[in-house]
């Protein structure tokens, strides 16, 4: 288990860039190498406030409480910095050039400071489509009781 740092979260994706999958190394219905990570109420609030979100219900812990959820949840969007934290540099999803050409989420349980959120991913498909690469994905992150926090399909059209 991994407790997420923003400090020191690796961004920049040309680092190791020679270690990922190519599109030819892709395998559908092979499994992603993924970790575990853990989320704290900084990281959900550094997160909410880096992309926008101003609703207190992801940082003030006494309106958080006042709410259904009865505490701090993170914002929907977090699974994607989860798709990036609970994979390893070698992932071919980080492989600079990479568009999103598309992608559908179901939100199914909040996540909560403390949690532990494990991915699973797997490549589903690739093809080719008027010489461009593409690579279809699916995701499923649960929490640390086993209950699923997020699924997700996407597509992307991958650098050559």
């Amino acid at each position: 288990m991994t407790v997420l740092d923003l400090d020191n979260f690796e961004t920049d994706f040309w680092k190791d860039v020679d270690k990922r999958k190519t599109w030819d190394e892709i395998i559908p219905g092979e499994l992603r190498d993924t970790r575990p990570v853990t989320l704290s109420k900084e990281v959900i609030a550094r997160y909410a406030k880096g992309v926008g979100e101003d609703n207190p219900i992801y940082f003030d812990e006494e309106y958080a409480k006042t709410t259904p959820y009865g505490g701090i949840i993170a914002p929907p969007s977090i699974h994607i910095l989860l798709m990036f934290a609970c994979t390893t540099t070698e992932d071919w999803m980080r492989s600079p050039g990479t568009i999103n050409a598309g992608q559908n989420w179901s939100y199914h349980v909040p996540i909560r400071p403390g949690d532990t959120i494990t991915m699973r991913g797997t490549a589903l498909d690739r093809f080719i489509r008027k010489d461009r690469l593409f690579a279809v994905h699916e995701n499923t992150f649960t929490n640390q009781h086993g209950q699923i926090v997020c699924t997700g399909r996407g597509q992307t059209i991958r650098p050559a």
